[in-house]
């Protein structure tokens, strides 16, 4: 009878910054007893929603300034689903606030896509995906984000089919925001259908 190697486990974790994010060097033995250095960033879980006007056939997203992707050498203002971390809240109350501040949206139905790791080999964020049909009559103001956050967002609605072309064109750089166009485009498909 074999037995079955022992599981991989975090024997030690040294925290090197603690901020808006924390970053750390965990040291990790894996299942042959071999010990590893893993860096590992930790901010939280997210949600994320997409919000769509099934009448009118068009999204509303936003795009905000990004200084990691200039950092990176790209366009520094990316096109997103309105987002945010959760802190206590629960992911649906997250999504709803986000897309309030965000868009000017009080959304009410969510649609579940998915609960995601944006970056498993690096980060623990978990990002909770939502769809969210919306009315023009459920607009409170013109969204931009809080002055506090400095988040300087420009609200933007695109019509679906223009959406799901640039999807296609590889133009929709987010990830969070890419599976959502994807899972409506699936979960919806007569939305995108002229």
């Amino acid at each position: 009878m074999t037995s079955e190697p022992a599981a991989e486990r975090i024997v030690e974790f040294k925290l090197l910054h603690s901020g808006f994010s924390k970053f750390g060097i965990a040291k990790v033995r894996l299942r042959d007893g071999t010990i590893v250095n893993r860096e590992i960033e930790d901010h939280g879980s997210a949600a994320a929603v997409l919000p769509y006007d099934p009448v009118a056939r068009n999204a509303v997203l936003v795009s905000q300034f990004r200084p990691p992707v200039l950092h990176a050498g790209e366009a520094a203002h990316v096109l997103e689903a309105p987002a945010g971390l959760l802190g206590e809240e629960l992911p649906e109350a997250c999504a709803r606030r986000e897309a309030l501040e965000e868009t000017g949206l009080e959304l009410g139905e969510l649609e579940l896509v998915a609960r995601i790791y944006s970056s498993p080999g690096i980060s623990t964020e978990r990002i909770h995906l939502f769809l969210a049909a919306f009315s023009p009559t459920q607009r409170l103001h013109q969204g931009g984000g809080l002055a506090s956050e400095h988040e300087d967002l420009t609200v933007i609605e695109l019509g679906l089919r223009d959406l799901a072309d640039m999807t296609d064109r590889g133009e929709i750089v987010d990830m969070k925001t890419l599976a959502l166009v994807m899972a409506l485009r699936v979960r919806h498909p007569d939305l995108f259908v002229a």
